[in-house]
């Protein structure tokens, strides 16, 4: 009786081997393998189909529910639990959780003044523009310093950088 059970489940294991190695074929060799296919390749790819839609259908349970009934309990303030679906009440939860999720992630973050990105884009821009002019005019935009205008104009770039770690 074991050894009868034992070629049932190696036979099943089998016929799910051949489904799947029929399945990873190109379509070339898919076409002509179709016609060789048997019944309990049919039957074995079924119940691997029954089996992922099984698992897909606990995650989904949600999904059958009318999009006018989940608007109306997302806009709803003051909502009766008890006349709602089951369905209807782990939407219900999951939106709650998930609005003081937003709450508190809101309250924690911090906001630069109005005049921080300007200012640092204005710094990254002139300082773009003094290294330009320099490289122009070989003695503008400081003449008697020569040089050390490349170094003004890096120093006024990396200032403008550096103020964007900050940025949130």
């Amino acid at each position: 009786m074991a050894d009868e059970e034992l070629d049932k489940g190696t036979d099943a294991a089998a016929t799910q081997d051949e489904a799947q190695k029929a399945w990873d074929k190109p379509d070339t060799q898919a076409d002509d393998d179709a016609t060789e296919t048997t019944e309990s390749d049919d039957t074995a790819a079924d119940q691997k189909d029954a089996d992922e839609a099984g698992q897909k259908e606990s995650d989904d349970e949600d999904l059958d529910l009318p999009m006018d009934k989940i608007e109306a309990l997302l806009s709803a303030d003051n909502t009766d639990k008890k006349s709602m679906s089951p369905q209807l009440r782990r939407v219900a939860q999951r939106q709650a959780e998930n609005s003081k999720r937003v709450e508190e992630t809101i309250k924690g973050t911090k906001a630069n003044p109005s005049w921080f990105v300007p200012l640092f884009c204005f710094l990254m821009i002139l300082g773009l523009a003094w290294a330009v002019v320099y490289y122009l005019t070989s003695k503008y935009p400081i003449p008697g310093i020569g040089a050390w205008n490349l170094l003004i104009a890096f120093c006024i770039v990396m200032v403008g950088f550096i103020m964007t770690m900050w940025w949130r």
